[in-house]
């Protein structure tokens, strides 16, 4: 074993925004069947960068890096925060923003990990262990007043490299066919991150929530895109994608190419999310704010939605930050019509991280011509969707003008502003659930659904009237009543069922 080595006073010029960078750690040259352990200790102070990067000098002929990392967790007052460390790994091809050199990320989720040709610990990339200069990246989320102590062992052996990693990608296409609804999750988490499911779980749990696709989104890393293959189906569409997770809230990178590293070392005063947003939409996928309301460090989303493709407004069961995120949105609704930018589509996702978290609930059901990467993503960019709590709920929202024509969630029915339209809303299982029609006046109509959870509605309007509408289900509140408008006591309403996207009435 090496001898340890201090960090204090080692400070170099930052090579990343955000970042400082140390001196480096070097280890001798490869002796086959050997093994070397450095270790790396130091201290950060309240107020240090978001990121900092521990240069590692590997020699040739390593065929395993593994770190081990702990740091102090000191008592601190109540209500203030205590030490928070992340850690990742970039290798020698630079650790620059964006740089191609990423070889994983698990956040706090774990103390240690390896890499090597053949395997790595999720959310790690498995390959050659280069020589050159690698960066350990320590991430210190938070930190207590009296400071952060850390301790970082990196081992490097030496010997052959082993058998290539082969990865197994899903295909972005199914053979089902034909325009209909199809279900499903964009938001979900494995043991690649901080979730506890395996992507063989994650699968079945899908198939048994009656979802069509699901998007695999672990934080920061693409190490379980290798994963997926041999969970796809026909049946079962699995897109690819991250949960960029930044300082300053987190964003859906959807359907992005196989092993695409999509970079999180920003916050949004740093002026760099307009390129990570352009990379994602270069490989033909989409960006979703998500969870803007959720009240953890680091959730809250800073960035505003110029250059999102649509806004995650329900996350996991509805709670007070999903009303927040949806009368938020709807004001955006408002904006859009006023001429102030195009609108951004809802959509919601589970978030399901652990056993105990239901997948699908809630989920996006978005009307595509077919099962395939492409069809279901333009569905949800054109907001040709609308949010279930299960696949037990199912409904129709339609506008029909005044000589036959009609149109669904997402569409405009182009109308005079005077003539008459027909809004009809069918709904089913939500048993006492309350229906609640929404325009950029606020909510026009409220009615309740009978014990059966079936029911359907009919309300007039004009384009001069109503911009848009869109539908809100609820469930019943918990004294089972249904829940009324503003100026009522207390909660309004009971938990969301089901919501759509609008209906945008009138010529432009």
């Amino acid at each position: 074993m090496g001898c340890g080595v201090s960090r204090r006073g080692f400070l170099q010029a930052a090579s990343v925004a955000g970042a400082v960078t140390l001196a480096p750690v070097t280890f001798a040259e490869a002796a086959e069947g050997r093994t070397e352990t450095k270790v790396l200790t130091g201290r950060f102070e309240p107020g240090t960068a978001d990121f900092v990067y521990l240069p590692v000098e590997v020699p040739v002929g390593v065929s395993q890096l593994s770190v081990v990392y702990t740091y102090d967790k000191p008592a601190v007052p109540s209500g203030t925060p205590g030490n928070s460390c992340d850690i990742g790994i970039f290798d020698n091809r630079g650790a620059a923003l964006g740089g191609n050199g990423f070889r994983g990320w698990s956040g706090g989720f774990r103390d240690r990990f390896s890499i090597s040709r053949t395997e790595a610990t999720p959310g790690y990339l498995p390959g050659d262990i280069t020589p050159g200069t690698w960066h350990v990246v320590l991430g210190p989320y938070t930190i207590a007043p009296q400071g952060l102590n850390y301790r970082v062992e990196v081992t490097l052996a030496y010997g052959p490299a082993g058998a290539p990693y082969r990865p197994n990608y899903p295909s972005e296409r199914t053979r089902t066919r034909g325009r209909r609804w199809y279900r499903g999750d964009c938001h979900l988490h494995t043991v690649h991150s901080d979730g506890r499911r395996l992507p063989s779980e994650v699968a079945a749990g899908a198939r048994e929530a009656g979802l069509d696709f699901i998007t695999s989104t672990d934080h920061n890393t693409s190490s379980s895109h290798g994963a997926w293959g041999e969970f796809a189906g026909d049946d079962l569409l699995i897109m690819l994608g991250e949960e960029v997770t930044t300082r300053n809230g987190h964003w859906l990178a959807l359907g992005v190419r196989p092993g695409q590293f999509v970079d999180w070392r920003y916050r949004s005063r740093d002026g760099e999310l307009p390129e990570y947003q352009r990379e994602v939409h270069r490989s033909g996928g989409l960006c979703v704010a998500a969870h803007p309301y959720c009240p953890w460090v680091g959730c809250n989303f800073k960035f505003g939605y110029a250059g999102f493709d649509a806004v995650e407004v329900w996350n996991g069961p509805w709670t007070w930050d999903d009303d927040a995120a949806v009368s938020e949105w709807d004001n955006t609704l408002v904006e859009s019509v006023r001429g102030k930018g195009s609108w951004l589509p809802a959509m919601g996702n589970s978030d399901a991280h652990n056993p105990g978290q239901t997948i699908g609930l809630p989920q996006t059901v978005v009307l595509a011509d077919a099962l395939t990467r492409d069809a279901i993503l333009d569905g949800i960019k054109a907001g040709r969707s609308w949010i279930a709590e299960s696949a037990g709920v199912d409904l129709s929202l339609v506008a029909t003008g005044p000589r036959g024509q009609a149109a669904g969630i997402g569409d405009r029915l182009a109308v005079a502003a005077g003539d008459e339209v027909a809004v009809r809303l069918d709904v089913s299982g939500v048993p006492n659930g309350t229906v609640r029609l929404i325009t950029d006046e606020g909510q026009v109509f409220q009615q309740s659904l009978p014990a059966s959870g079936s029911g359907s509605v009919t309300w007039l309007t004009t384009p001069a009237v109503s911009a848009y509408v869109r539908a809100e289900v609820r469930h019943p509140l918990a004294d089972g009543s249904a829940g009324a408008p503003a100026l009522s006591a207390g909660l309004n309403f009971g938990a969301m069922a089901a919501m759509t996207n609008p209906i945008f009435l009138g010529r432009v």
